[in-house]
C-alpha cells in the first residue's frame, strides 16, 4: 500500500466505506457527549448516497482504503463545511487538514467558510483554528451538547 493520500470527489461506490469511516470517527464524539444518536452516527446509507449524488463530498484514500471524508456546499458566497471525518487509527496524520484545504481550493467562489464542532472537542477546535477559523458563537443543543460555530474569511 502506498503512503500517499489522494483526495478526490466521492462516487456512489464510496458510500459504504464512507459511512464506516464516518461512524468510526464520530464514536469518540458520541462518547464524549454521552449521546449515541448524533447525526453522523445515525445517518443511513441512502442518506450518504444522496449527499454524494448532490455533489460536494470529498474522500481521502490511502492506497485502496478510504480513510477520510468531508462535505461542503457553496451558498451565496459562503462555503458550509461539514462531517469532516478521518479513520480513528489515522487521526493526527494531517488527513483532516488536507481534506479541509481541498474544500477551500475547490470552493473558489467562496467569500467565507463556516462550520461547527462540539464545544467539548478541543482537538477539532485546534484543527480549525490552525486553518484560520475563528469562533463566532456557541449554540447549546441540549443539556449534553453545545456547538462552537466557526468562520473564516477568504484570505484569512
Amino acid at each position: 500500500m502506498t503512503d500517499e493520500i489522494v483526495i478526490e470527489a466521492a462516487t456512489d461506490a464510496d458510500a459504504g466505506a464512507l459511512l464506516v469511516v464516518q461512524r468510526s470517527a464520530y464514536v469518540s464524539e458520541a462518547q464524549r457527549y454521552g449521546d449515541p444518536f448524533i447525526p453522523p452516527l445515525i445517518e443511513t446509507l441512502d442518506e450518504v448516497c444522496a449527499a454524494i449524488g448532490a455533489g460536494g463530498v470529498l474522500v481521502a484514500r490511502l492506497g485502496a482504503r478510504l480513510v477520510g471524508s468531508v462535505r461542503w456546499r457553496l451558498e451565496d458566497g459562503v462555503c458550509h463545511v461539514g462531517r469532516l471525518s478521518v479513520a480513528g487509527d489515522l487521526q493526527g496524520r494531517q488527513i483532516g487538514s488536507r481534506l479541509l484545504s481541498e474544500v477551500e481550493r475547490r470552493a473558489g467562489e467562496a467569500r467565507s467558510y463556516t462550520l461547527f464542532t462540539g464545544a467539548d472537542s478541543p482537538a477539532n477546535i485546534r484543527l480549525y483554528e490552525r486553518h484560520g477559523y475563528r469562533s463566532t458563537h456557541v449554540q447549546r443543543l441540549n443539556d449534553k451538547v453545545s456547538f462552537v460555530h466557526m468562520t473564516k474569511s477568504v484570505g484569512a
